[in-house]
C-alpha cells in the first residue's frame, strides 16, 4: 500500500468518525452535558487532524508542481 492510499484511508476514517458524532448529537443520544462536551472535543480534534493532513498534502503538491502561475506583466 502506498502512502497516498494510506492517507486517503485515514482521512475517510476520520470523516466517518466525525459524522458518527454528528449523527449521535442529532439523534439525541447524549443525555448529559459531560458526554456532550466530550463528544464536542472529539469532533474538534477530528476536524483539526483532518485540516492538518489537508494542509500537509497541499504543501507537498505545491512543491511537486513546476510553476502554475503565469506572469502577465512581463516584457521579456
Amino acid at each position: 500500500m502506498d502512502e497516498l492510499t494510506l492517507i486517503t484511508k485515514i482521512q475517510k476514517q476520520i470523516k466517518e468518525s466525525y459524522q458518527q458524532i454528528g449523527d449521535a448529537m442529532i439523534a439525541g443520544t447524549i443525555d448529559n452535558m459531560e458526554k456532550y462536551k466530550y463528544m464536542m472535543g472529539q469532533a474538534h480534534a477530528y476536524l483539526k487532524i483532518s485540516q492538518d493532513i489537508s494542509n500537509l498534502l497541499n504543501k507537498k503538491e505545491q512543491k511537486d508542481e513546476q510553476g502554475t502561475v503565469i506572469k502577465l506583466n512581463t516584457k521579456d
